[in-house]
């Protein structure tokens, strides 16, 4: 393990982090750059991304925390000073979803998981700093998220909304149906963010609404039959899913456990301990024998899409570590070295700098964008820390 810590630790700093410094910082019209292709060019007129500049503040601030490099604090609070001075929605609170490349609103409606992330990065650049202001705007959105996104009906989160926090049923998540009120992908956010802010701010009320969406996915978002998350949901929690995602499940079966880990309540962490290692066994169906993990199946079809995508090696590499330190079973260990021998050898461009978005089934990188809307430091980024932390602490 202490090879694998030397070489993601070298990734995180000679490839990730610097290829993001070097390439995606705006000297003209300040933040980040909202697009940049596999050629490695950028695009500085598209539009800058909410959940892009949110990743960046997270993976900066962490990085900072972990690696104590100043450097990086100083790219962490440029993306915080960005935030402020153009996300935030002064007048409605929250954040848009997206801005120009002025910084001026383009998308200025609220999507619950958009908002998320600022709660995930904002708490972070707190824990790392001590920085009152940041801590002061992840819980306003806390409380926004509360007051408007909350469904007191039937329990959960309702997805988009205008700038003024009318419900509205814009598709922005997946291929999602009229039917569709819920996401496991948007609840799965919020609870990481939620976890990540009660790791700063220890309030009852956050404590209560964590707990909530622990319970959540274990009452209802994972299918008792076949321990995947069910990813589609309607407003009374039936499914509408055709579709099981391997790295979401490996995703989560980490971050549930982390979450109710947090929350000092014995009962509910051993449930969650049970349910993570039965949903990273389930997503070992995704796991082939080159060590890498393919997206996603098809339930209607039996359709497994196999092109391999960046974020689900990084999520599998410390999803079966976190179910290595949980069980001692050495197989999850084995999944997790082999998914990053696999990764290295194949995400990891060692010419450029940066990763390859895309591997097709026989091992040819994509050319697709390396940094935009949904593409960021974050899922390989976090991967380098949480094991770097994890093998540190052993």
């Amino acid at each position: 393990m202490n090879q694998l810590k030397t070489e993601l630790s070298a990734n995180l700093t000679m490839n990730i982090l610097s290829y993001w410094s070097s390439k995606m910082v705006d000297n003209v019209n300040s933040g980040f750059y909202g697009r940049i292709d596999g050629n490695n060019q950028v695009f500085p007129n598209d539009d800058k991304g909410g959940i892009l500049n949110a990743r960046i503040l997270w993976t900066y601030s962490s990085a900072y925390r972990v690696v104590k490099d100043t450097a990086y604090l100083r790219l962490a609070t440029r993306a915080k000073d960005y935030i402020l001075a153009h996300f935030i929605d002064k007048q409605y609170g929250g954040a848009y979803r997206s801005v120009n490349s002025k910084g001026e609103p383009s998308d200025n409606r609220k999507q619950t998981y958009t908002q998320s992330f600022f709660i995930y990065g904002l708490a972070e650049y707190y824990r790392a700093t001590g920085d009152n202001e940041a801590l002061a705007k992840a819980k306003e959105i806390f409380e926004a998220f509360e007051k408007y996104a909350l469904d007191r009906e039937s329990n959960g989160y309702f997805e988009v909304f205008t700038r003024d926090w009318q419900r509205t049923h814009d598709r922005l998540i997946g291929e999602r149906t009229i039917n569709d009120e819920k996401t496991m992908n948007t609840h799965l956010h919020i609870m990481e963010a939620y976890a990540n802010l009660y790791r700063v701010w220890p309030d009852k009320r956050l404590a209560d609404r964590l707990k909530n969406l622990v319970e959540i996915f274990l009452d209802k978002i994972i299918d008792k039959k076949s321990s995947h998350l069910i990813c589609f949901l309607d407003r009374k929690w039936n499914s509408t899913s055709t579709m099981d995602s391997y790295g979401h499940d490996i995703e989560a079966s980490w971050l549930l456990y982390e979450a109710a880990d947090l929350l000092n309540d014995p009962a509910l962490l051993a449930r969650v301990k049970e349910a993570s290692i039965m949903i990273a066994d389930a997503a070992a169906e995704g796991l082939r024998t080159d060590g890498s993990m393919v997206d996603e199946k098809n339930t209607s079809t039996g359709v497994v899409r196999t092109e391999r995508s960046w974020w689900p090696q990084a999520e599998t590499i410390v999803g079966y570590m976190n179910a290595y330190e949980l069980t001692g079973n050495e197989k999850y260990l084995d999944n997790s070295i082999n998914c990053w021998n696999y990764t290295k050898n194949h995400f990891v461009d060692s010419k450029a700098g940066g990763w390859f978005t895309s591997v097709s089934e026989s091992g040819v990188a994509g050319s697709g964008d390396k940094g935009g809307f949904w593409i960021c430091p974050y899922h390989n980024g976090r991967m380098c820390l949480e094991i770097i932390e994890r093998v540190s602490s052993r």
